[in-house]
């Protein structure tokens, strides 16, 4: 085969949750896949769910935000199965606000009728939407442990009343697949890196440097293409000295890999 139609190899880090879905969505996009979870997901339960539950079947929440699809799902398996539908029920008497299309989907399939979403992907996006809107409301919201603390801050600056309850939690796999994903991009079999997530970074930089090869990953990187989901994302390469050279405006995984191949036809 000649070397010039070779398919770009992508290096996909999600949950292992999400390998199928992405590697298919990613294929179809004309990329070759290396595919290994650089983070997991793991319920967890803090001292305030069962307030915000209460808050949503007593009708207190004037608004719900959920940030992910993670935390819709997380959130309902900590919810009694035969309550389920009765909590389903009060969220549509509150104003659900979702962080974007992915989100949104995930509570619509479940009969969740959304209210809105922000322009912009984000906790900022969140807060820019809602503020104008919010003062002396209560709002709840159930997330990841790693959720931007500007989502609170903010909504609190526009003087609402926030409670946020943390669902679940990322963790860092180690092990012999993670080692081979450093390994194959230090023998530059991966043109291009895919970063969803802070927690993702950290991951993929840690492993790296356990095996000795901070420096060296940094290099690699420097001479692929490396897109980052967020500018959160994207802030926490570059706390890694990581140049990054797209980020979609649209933060959805599908977004990263049209702009992904987008820049990699261009240059």
């Amino acid at each position: 085969m000649d070397p010039t139609d070779r398919k770009p190899v992508i290096a996909i880090m999600r949950p292992q949750g999400y390998v199928e879905g992405s590697r298919k969505l990613a294929e179809s996009f004309g990329f070759d896949v290396v595919a290994v979870p650089m983070i997991e997901l793991e319920a967890m339960e803090d001292e305030y769910f069962d307030t915000f539950a209460e808050n949503v079947f007593s009708g207190i929440s004037d608004y719900v935000i959920f940030t992910s699809a993670n935390g819709i799902d997380f959130t309902m398996e900590k919810i009694a199965e035969d309550r389920r539908d009765e909590f389903i029920e009060a969220l549509n008497i509150t104003k659900v606000v979702a962080i974007g299309p992915t989100t949104r989907k995930q509570l619509e399939k479940l009969g969740i009728e959304v209210m809105g979403m922000p322009g912009v992907y984000s906790s900022e996006g969140l807060v820019e939407f809602l503020c104008p809107d919010v003062k002396g409301k209560n709002i709840d919201t159930a997330r990841s442990a790693y959720g931007s603390t500007l989502l609170t801050s903010g909504l609190r600056e526009c003087g609402a009343n926030v409670l946020e309850t943390k669902v679940y939690t990322l963790t860092m796999p180690k092990g012999p697949l993670q080692e081979e994903l450093i390994t194959r991009s230090l023998n530059r079999e991966v043109d291009v890196f895919a970063f969803t997530s802070s927690m993702m970074v950290r991951s993929f930089f840690d492993q790296a440097e356990s095996m000795g090869a901070g420096e060296q990953i940094r290099q690699v990187l420097a001479d692929s293409l490396v897109a980052a989901i967020g500018i959160p994302t994207a802030n926490t390469l570059k706390e890694y000295g990581v140049e990054v050279n797209v980020t979609p405006d649209e933060y959805t995984f599908k977004e990263i890999l049209r702009v992904a191949k987008e820049a990699l036809e261009n240059n």
